[in-house]
C-alpha cells in the first residue's frame, strides 16, 4: 500500500525537491568513484589484445612486437612487485599507471608510423 505524503506548504515541496536532489547527486558520486577505481591487470590485459590485434592487422613489425611485448612483461613485473605485500602506494599506482600511458603511446606510434620494412 503506497504510503502519500502531504505537502502542507511551498517550503515543504521545495525541501522534498532538494532532498531529493541531493541524495540522487550523492548516489551518482558514488557510484562513479567506485567505477574509476584503477584495476591495473584489466588494462594491462586490454593493451594485450590491441598489440596482438595490431600484429596481426600487420600494423606493427616483428621488432616493434618484441619491443611492446618486452615492455609488457616489464609492467606485468612491476604489478606484481607492488601487489606483493597487498599494499598500493600512491608512488606505485602512479609508477604502474605512467609505464601503461607510456606504453600506449608507444602503440599508437608504431602504429602510425609509415616507415617500409
Amino acid at each position: 500500500m503506497p504510503v502519500y505524503i502531504r505537502i502542507k506548504t511551498l517550503t515543504d515541496l521545495v525541501f522534498i525537491t532538494a532532498m531529493k536532489l541531493v541524495f540522487g547527486s550523492l548516489f551518482i558520486l558514488l557510484l562513479t568513484q567506485t567505477a574509476y577505481s584503477q584495476n591495473f591487470k584489466a588494462d594491462l590485459r586490454k593493451l594485450n589484445g590491441q598489440v596482438e590485434a595490431a600484429y596481426k592487422s600487420r600494423k606493427l613489425t616483428a621488432m616493434e612486437y618484441g619491443k611492446l611485448k618486452k615492455e609488457r612483461s616489464a609492467i606485468q613485473l612491476t604489478i606484481d612487485k607492488a601487489l606483493a605485500d597487498d599494499v598500493l602506494t600512491p608512488d606505485e599506482k602512479n609508477k604502474i599507471h605512467s609505464k601503461i600511458v607510456r606504453s600506449r603511446k608507444r602503440l599508437a606510434k608504431y602504429k602510425t608510423n609509415r616507415e617500409i620494412y
